[in-house]
């Protein structure tokens, strides 16, 4: 596909992403959808997607765009954005204890754990609210990253621990690299937002741990550990499709990773941890190879086992959708034109396979012959993976997403400049 009808098909999915986001709506935050966009009965309303559904609300006002087609559910984008502020400042939120609920109904909280995972995403969707000028995001911002530095950040690792009972009497033992990607997300998100470093800081700590455990792995991420950081790698074996904690190498991840690094990179510029561009292009390498049609069909697989070899072979449209993360961010860094032809690879199965266009959004999985499944993810949960796709070649490296569209920012070659001037377009 061209590139200008790539770039007006982007747009067309973007909004059609908002007006899903509209669907998800409830009286207390935001509803897991079901394939034609309606919230699924029965289920509580979490606090990941809640954060999610907002964080893309705000990004659309602050890229000044709007739902198409015209829904039931049609709703201003920034009272969107308010309403998400008010969830979490709400229902989700422990007022007695401090952090918010990880799920709520309509009698109250119904998983009061306080997870590392839907706290990241707490501190993101506030800072992205806050730029598009949502009432009540700068103290919602302010709560968050004093919890988050608190009772989450080990500044004796420089990573984030996982999760603590209701009230923060106990510390579970386990730690996971998932919490820390979306921490390095929302560091970096809050430290843009702030103008306060020390957060990016933090997430170039956090990238610099991954990029070492990686880079003695094969560049296959070990993504669960014990309380002391040594790596479980048969952990939930015996449940490979865990939705968060899956046995094996994650194959989105490492692209999600090389996605988060060089976005490090770009931010902390001098400063940034030596390695992760070319960290980015080996996590990018491998997950492209072990991954990408690897039982003969296309699509990414779900997961591999420590040599390569797909364990979980549903697609996910988060894999994809990272995979052209990755991808435009290499080419910015770079300038190499195979990522861009990379990008345009992944887009053409998702246009193939992932996007309903019956009834709108992405496939959340498909099985390993590319029809609709459900065993991980059944629905369409939420837009923040497919949203961020594509939106990816419309701004830069740095700064993250809501704080690059308030500046007006659009791609630039600033970054890949710096890299070649570093040599790090040669790695």
């Amino acid at each position: 596909m061209r590139p200008d009808q790539r770039a007006r098909v982007r747009a067309e999915q973007r909004a059609d992403l908002l007006r899903f986001t509209q669907a998800a709506k409830t009286d207390r935050g935001f509803g897991w959808l079901d394939e034609r966009g309606n919230v699924l009965g029965g289920k509580p309303e979490e606090l990941w997607i809640t954060c999610r559904m907002t964080h893309i609300a705000a990004l659309g006002v602050l890229a000044n765009e709007e739902p198409k087609p015209a829904g039931p559910h049609q709703l201003e984008l920034r009272a969107l954005v308010s309403h998400g502020v008010r969830a979490l400042s709400g229902a989700f939120e422990d007022q007695e204890n401090g952090g918010w609920f990880a799920a709520v109904d309509a009698s109250g909280p119904v998983d009061t754990a306080k997870q590392a995972y839907g706290h990241a995403f707490v501190v993101l969707a506030a800072s992205s609210a806050l730029l598009a000028g949502a009432e009540g995001a700068r103290a919602l911002l302010k709560r968050a990253l004093r919890v988050s530095e608190r009772r989450f950040w080990d500044d004796s690792h420089g990573l984030s621990v996982e999760e603590w009972d209701q009230d923060w009497t106990t510390l579970a033992t386990y730690r996971g690299v998932n919490a820390n990607m979306h921490t390095v997300e929302a560091y970096l998100a809050a430290g843009d937002a702030t103008g306060d470093k020390v957060w990016h800081e933090r997430a170039g700590r956090i990238a610099a741990r991954v990029l070492s455990w990686s880079e003695s792995n094969e560049w296959r991420i070990p993504e669960h550990f014990d309380e002391d950081w040594r790596p479980m790698l048969e952990h939930n074996r015996d449940i490979p499709a865990d939705p968060f904690r899956p046995y094996g190498a994650t194959v989105g991840h490492g692209l999600e990773w090389a996605r988060l690094f060089l976005s490090v990179d770009a931010t902390l510029d001098d400063k940034a941890p030596a390695g992760l561009a070319a960290g980015a292009r080996k996590l990018y390498g491998r997950a492209v190879s072990d991954g990408w049609h690897a039982d003969g069909d296309s699509g990414f697989v779900y997961t591999t086992d420590w040599d390569g070899r797909p364990v979980v072979r549903e697609r996910m449209h988060w894999v994809a959708a990272e995979a052209i993360g990755a991808a435009h961010a290499l080419a910015i860094a770079t300038g190499e034109q195979r990522y861009t032809e990379d990008a345009e690879k992944w887009w053409g199965f998702v246009d193939d396979f992932l996007v309903d266009e019956e009834f709108g959004s992405w496939h959340h999985e498909l099985n390993s012959s590319n029809r609709r499944a459900a065993s991980v993810w059944p629905g369409k949960p939420d837009t923040y993976h497919a949203y961020q796709a594509a939106l990816w070649p419309d701004v830069p490296l740095a700064p993250s997403f809501a704080t690059a569209l308030a500046r007006g920012s659009s791609l630039s070659q600033d970054h890949a400049s710096r890299a070649a001037s570093k040599g790090e377009g040669t790695r």
